[in-house]
C-alpha cells in the first residue's frame, strides 16, 4: 500500500510522523513543493495552481491514497483534487471542533497561516461550530519561514511568539489550536510562553484516524518493511542535505 503526503514544505512531516506510528505496513511518499513555499502568503489562485500541478505528479506515482498535509492547500484545492482523481484524498483542517467542544467557559485561539484564516472553507467551519463566540484567530506566517529554514532555537522563536501573543490575555484561554502542519514543530516553544492550563492541540491525530478508516480494507497485518521516499518539486531526494534534514526532523518529532 502506497500513501502519499503532500505539503508545501516540511510541515507535513508532522503528519507523516503520526501516520508512521499508527500504520506499520505501508510505503510512504513525502512530496513537497519547497520551490514555492510558503503557500499561506500567496494568492488563492496561485496556490491552487501549484497544488494541482503537484498532485498531477503524485498521481503518476500510482498511490493508493493522498493526504494533503497542509491546511492551506486543503482549504483551497481539496474539492478540485477529489473531482479529478479516484484515489482517496484526505485533507486537513484546524482542530476547531474539538477545541470548542472542550473549552468550557474559556476562549480558543486558532493559529494558522493568513490564507487559511481568510478562506471560505475555514470561515464556514468556524461559523458552524463557534456558537458561543469563543474562537479568536491569529496568523503566524513567520513560523513557516522558521521551519523551512530549520530555525528552531529559542532566541529566534520565543520573541516572535511573545510579540504575537501579547495582545491576548491568555489567562482567559483554554486551548490554542496549531492550525498549520508546520506549527507542531514549535509546540515546546508555545509551552514556554503560555500559561500552564492552556492546552495545545493540532489536527494530525484526527487526520490519521480518518486515513486509517478510509484504508481499513487495505491495511494488512502481515509484516512489510515501512519505507519513506522523499520528493521535492517532483525530484526524488536521496543522500543530499535536505534529505538528511528531513530524516532528522522525522526522528525528532
Amino acid at each position: 500500500m502506497k500513501i502519499a503526503f503532500f505539503d508545501s514544505g516540511v510541515g507535513g512531516l508532522t503528519v507523516l510522523s503520526t501516520a508512521m506510528k499508527e500504520i506499520q505496513n505501508a510505503e510512504f511518499i513525502y512530496f513537497d513543493d519547497s520551490k514555492n513555499v510558503p503557500y499561506g502568503t500567496k494568492s488563492k489562485e496561485r496556490v491552487k495552481e501549484l497544488v494541482m500541478d503537484a498532485v498531477d505528479l503524485i498521481a503518476s506515482l500510482d498511490v493508493d491514497a493522498l493526504v494533503i498535509a497542509c491546511n492551506t492547500a486543503t482549504s483551497i484545492a481539496v474539492n478540485s483534487i477529489r473531482e479529478k482523481y479516484t484515489f482517496p484524498v484526505i485533507g486537513m483542517e484546524p482542530a476547531v471542533k474539538p477545541a470548542v467542544e472542550k473549552c468550557g467557559q474559556k476562549q480558543v485561539l486558532v493559529t494558522a497561516t493568513p490564507l487559511t484564516l481568510i478562506e471560505e472553507k475555514f470561515q464556514n467551519l468556524v461559523s458552524r461550530i463557534d456558537q458561543g463566540n469563543v474562537v479568536n484567530l491569529l496568523a503566524l506566517p513567520e513560523l513557516v519561514v522558521f521551519a523551512e529554514n530549520f530555525m528552531f532555537d529559542d532566541e529566534t522563536v520565543l520573541p516572535y511568539l511573545k510579540e504575537k501573543l501579547n495582545p491576548f490575555n491568555l489567562d482567559n484561554f483554554g486551548t490554542i489550536v496549531l492550525g498549520c502542519t508546520h506549527f507542531p514543530f514549535f509546540r515546546e516553544h508555545f509551552r514556554k510562553v503560555i500559561p500552564e492550563h492552556v492546552r495545545i492541540i493540532d489536527g494530525n491525530e484526527g487526520t490519521v484516524r480518518h486515513l486509517k478508516n478510509i484504508l481499513r480494507d487495505k491495511i494488512t497485518e502481515r509484516s512489510v518493511r515501512t519505507e519513506v521516499t522523499f520528493y521535492s518539486g517532483g525530484v526524488q531526494q536521496t543522500d543530499n542535505l535536505r534529505y538528511q534534514k528531513y530524516l532528522d526532523l522525522l526522528s525528532s518529532i
